[in-house]
């Protein structure tokens, strides 16, 4: 099992741009894939993106396609999300975790299949 740390939440105004990191401890990080997920109050966690153990493939949820790129650094065991153009509606409580399925898992991503999730940094944005 992964501890991970995610940083880089903040209040931005719509349309503007922030960098999530999850820095992760543990041995094992480059043989997961990885996910970020999201939540806001009364609604359950969200599927956002996920990237391969090796880093060569990525999917997004439909809502954020063309908008975040999830990226990582096995060297520096640090999974990335850069959010661009953000909207209001992607406010919420981002969390990264260790995609725990087989490796040539897809869809869909839910978040029970996920584990070792971090405390989640808070990202708001204003309109």
């Amino acid at each position: 099992q992964l501890r991970l740390v995610e940083s880089g939440g903040g209040l931005v105004q719509a349309g503007g741009s922030l960098r999530l990191s999850c820095a992760a401890s543990g041995r094992t990080f480059s043989t997961y894939a990885m996910g970020w997920f999201r939540q806001t109050p009364g609604k359950e966690r969200e599927f956002v993106a996920r990237i391969s153990s090796g880093g060569g493939v990525t999917d997004y949820a439909d809502s954020v396609k063309g908008r975040f790129t999830i990226s990582r650094d096995n060297a520096k065991n640090t999974v990335y999300l850069q959010m661009n153009s953000l909207k209001p509606e992607d406010t919420g409580i981002y969390y990264c975790a260790q995609d725990g399925r087989p490796w040539y898992s897809g869809r869909p991503y839910r978040a029970d299949s996920f584990g070792s999730w971090g405390q989640g940094t808070q990202v708001t944005v204003s309109s």
